[in-house]
């Protein structure tokens, strides 16, 4: 299959995958977008909003649209790392083979294509931090092996931003492990009485899936090719550096209100994005233009405001809505 039956494969899949959650999640184009275009960069995705929204529907039906194996993880303080990533269980072996016993790896729910976990925020620090490695790495280590995980690997987290009571903070490090933070909004009247019908109506047949795991992941390698000018690279590297406090554009509200700036993996999160958006546009190459639907999801969550910003009730986003008007995208 040449290049350009491969980019028009991947745009009919992602616009068949569009529209099949759109059939169950009513409202919400942006965030069925960024969740399809993580999915596609290869990346991972944190979910916030209030609780009854349609975040974990929107999860089971993107892994019910892929013929992939899905796990969901409910958060809880009382969950520990062996109950994400799996454990050495003592078998008992038969009596034919003399009944010897030997240790065997369990695979814990981790070990999926798509994986849903959800409320992240309840586990302990200890528990998170199992998902590190998983989440970077596409593998987990136990009893000093390395074993790899399903490919493709997606990650789609849930958190509640209101109830902070037995709540543990995600740190800064698995933070940044996630490709977009993405702001799930409360949905609007005419939403709402969409929503109500739909959910106060019998239930539709199941529908068969409309990808398979091997084709997201020829899509996810297909990313890499679309084609990136070095004027967009230089770009991103200007929007970002001008996150930092130090940064050659950073704007006033940056240099007072922010401690420190995206990582690097912000950047490579825009760059990935647009190629991303590309593909599922059927495009060989990536379009600056997009960048300002990417720059608040792929850099949010990887801003620390200082104590000063906090006080001032500053949000991350008012930040970046100033670093798009210091930095022009053109």
């Amino acid at each position: 299959m040449n290049a350009e039956a491969n980019l028009k494969q991947g745009a009919e899949t992602a616009q068949a995958l569009r529209e099949r959650i759109a059939e169950r999640i009513v409202g919400g184009a942006e965030v069925i977008d960024l969740v399809l275009t993580a999915l596609f960069a290869g990346g991972h995705s944190l979910l916030e909003g209030v609780p009854g929204i349609g975040k974990t529907m929107l999860v089971r039906t993107l892994a019910e649209s892929i013929d992939a194996s899905f796990s969901r993880i409910q958060f809880t303080p009382d969950l520990m790392p062996a109950d994400v990533t799996g454990t050495m269980v003592l078998y008992q072996g038969a009596q034919g083979d003399g009944g010897q016993r030997e240790f065997r790896f369990r695979q814990g729910p981790v070990f999926s294509n798509v994986l849903l976990a959800d409320e992240v925020n309840r586990a302990t620090p200890k528990t998170q931090a199992a998902m590190l490695e998983a989440m970077e790495e596409r593998q987990v280590t136990a009893d000093g092996v390395s074993r790899p995980l399903p490919d493709p690997f997606f990650v789609l987290a849930t958190q509640n931003p209101l109830e902070m009571e037995g709540t543990y903070p995600l740190p800064e490090a698995q933070l940044d492990r996630f490709m977009f933070k993405i702001l799930v909004p409360s949905p609007s009247r005419e939403e709402l009485a969409r929503i109500i019908e739909l959910a106060t109506s019998p239930a539709p047949a199941p529908a068969p899936p409309i990808a398979s795991s091997e084709n997201i992941a020829r899509s996810i390698a297909l990313v890499r090719d679309v084609v990136m000018t070095r004027q967009i690279r230089d770009v991103i590297a200007r929007l970002v550096r001008a996150t930092h406090p130090d940064g050659e554009s950073a704007p006033e509200s940056v240099r007072r209100f922010v401690r420190h700036g995206a990582s690097p993996r912000g950047a490579l999160a825009l760059a990935l994005g647009l190629k991303a958006q590309a593909l599922m546009q059927g495009r060989a190459h990536a379009e600056r233009n997009d960048l300002s639907a990417l720059i608040k999801p792929a850099l949010r969550h990887r801003i620390g405001l200082s104590f000063e910003g906090e006080a001032e009730g500053l949000s991350t986003d008012q930040v970046l809505d100033d670093v798009l008007a210091a930095v022009p995208l053109r």
